[in-house]
């Protein structure tokens, strides 16, 4: 695997960019090698540092778009624990809450779902948080961004030299 991390000035996650673009990015003067891959990039007349983890030299100025709702972005959002006790069940335990239930027109948006552990959603059920007698720890919320994850990043193993610069799972 060879793609590179990028991370802003403050050194805050952006995306996962191909090796490439990090190369020439760095030949612009656009960004600077944080961490290196153990392997070298070869050429016919070349041998190259393998970027890992590159930061951008200049301010970021993202893009305004709206953040796709899916499982694993309220999860993220959540960091993977459940709103209700607090505890952070393993991911097969991890499930999604409507607050406002769905048979009570309780839409599935970002400001209606909250992750939950399976005994705290079975304990709740078709209630809402208030009737069951429970307690959210936070109000659920649409997020402006979703700090980059395994799943997010498709990857099933992180590289070593990125597990500093991404937020514990």
């Amino acid at each position: 695997m060879r793609d590179t991390l990028l991370l802003d000035q403050g050194y805050q996650p952006l995306r996962v960019i191909p090796w490439q673009r990090a190369i020439c990015m760095g030949f612009l003067g656009k960004v600077e090698m944080v961490a290196t891959h153990e392997r070298p990039i070869r050429t016919v007349t070349s041998e190259f540092e393998a970027p890992a983890v590159v930061r951008l030299l200049g301010p970021y100025r993202p893009q305004q778009y709206i953040v796709r709702f899916s499982r694993e972005g309220v999860h993220v959002r959540d960091r993977y624990t459940c709103q209700y006790c607090g505890t952070r069940p393993s991911r097969r335990e991890l499930t999604l809450d409507h607050v406002v239930p769905r048979h009570r027109g309780g839409p599935t948006n970002w400001e209606n779902i909250v992750t939950a552990c399976s005994p705290c959603n079975l304990r709740k059920g078709g209630r809402t948080p208030e009737e069951a007698g429970m307690d959210l720890d936070t109000r659920p919320y649409r997020p402006r961004w979703v700090p980059p994850s395994r799943t997010a990043l498709g990857l099933e193993e992180v590289p070593s030299a990125w597990k500093s610069f991404l937020p514990k799972a």
